[in-house]
């Protein structure tokens, strides 16, 4: 009777460790060695799909040259705001992590998926945006002020996933400032509808129906909401690429019932008179930040 146990290993007396020792299923070191070897030949590890992700989606994207001067249906474009008192100029960037990426060895980035306001310039997959028609408009034909566009990232990796926002909800609103959610969609339903609007509202009447120009400071506001889109400097999201800004779907304005410059967007084009150089293949005389004050005032 004295090696009669009366107590089951939930009850802590005596030599309870070794009894909840010796009850845990032992795992062989042979079955581990042996699925991390099936994870690694899948490509399941943690540190292959981190790689995997950063390779493609950082991976090098020509910009569409602008010839004409104006931005085009099918151009690839780079969305860039060109900074504030509170924050450096930056450009609307897919925010995607390993969770975000579909399965298989050619994994796309599914939706939805959210999007920051990355420092980073450099034309790259993350960042760059091809805008399409929704009115039956031909490729080559260029975007005006107040027409109903999309903006799609580019096939491929990036999925051609669709920028989408919608009116808040308490379930559905950004995550830091509880603004109007901006966020990419596989469907290009009517909530991912914008038009181009002239930054100045005393001459947004005149512009109506011009030809949208490329580098040229413009608010893209939502059709459904009406509201802008916008980046918010206080607001800061913690990615895998660095410290980067929340972008919502809101109209801030100043005391003369003007857009502030959170709203304020260049549609950004590689240099037509470079022959397809990019803002960033310039001498290093002449830094993108000073190209993108230069168009700032400009405009």
């Amino acid at each position: 009777m004295a090696n009669v146990r009366t107590y089951g290993t939930s009850v802590r007396v005596g030599n309870w460790r070794e009894d909840v020792t010796l009850e845990e299923p032992c795992v062989c070191p042979q079955d581990t060695l042996k699925d991390f070897l099936e994870r690694k030949e899948k490509g399941e590890l943690t540190v292959q799909k981190t790689g995997y992700l950063k390779q493609n989606i950082l991976r090098e994207v020509n910009l569409s040259v602008s010839r004409g001067g104006s931005v085009c249906f099918g151009d690839v474009v780079m969305l860039v705001n060109v900074g504030g008192s509170n924050r450096d100029h930056c450009a609307i960037s897919i925010n995607a992590d390993i969770t975000s990426l579909g399965k298989g060895p050619s994994a796309a980035i599914q939706s939805p998926c959210g999007v920051s306001g990355g420092k980073s310039l450099q034309p790259c997959t993350r960042i760059a945006f091809v805008i399409h028609s929704v009115d039956g408009s031909a490729e080559g034909e260029p975007l005006h002020y107040e027409q109903s566009f999309t903006l799609s990232t580019t096939t491929g990796f990036a999925g051609g996933l669709y920028l989408t926002s919608d009116h808040k909800t308490f379930q559905k609103c950004a995550k830091m400032s509880r603004l109007q959610e901006v966020n990419l969609d596989q469907q290009a339903s009517f909530l991912a509808w914008w038009k181009i609007v002239h930054f100045d509202p005393q001459e947004r009447l005149e512009h109506e129906g011009l030809p949208v120009p490329a580098n040229t400071k413009v608010l893209i506001s939502h059709c459904k909401t009406n509201h802008a889109l916008a980046v918010l400097g206080d607001h800061i999201l913690w990615t895998p690429y660095g410290r980067e800004y929340e972008v919502v779907a809101q109209t801030f304005l100043d005391s003369h019932k003007a857009e502030r410059d959170v709203n304020h967007w260049l549609l950004v084009t590689s240099d037509p008179a470079g022959e397809g150089l990019t803002l960033l293949e310039r001498p290093q005389t002449q830094t993108l930040a000073t190209d993108l004050q230069q168009a700032d005032t400009v405009s």
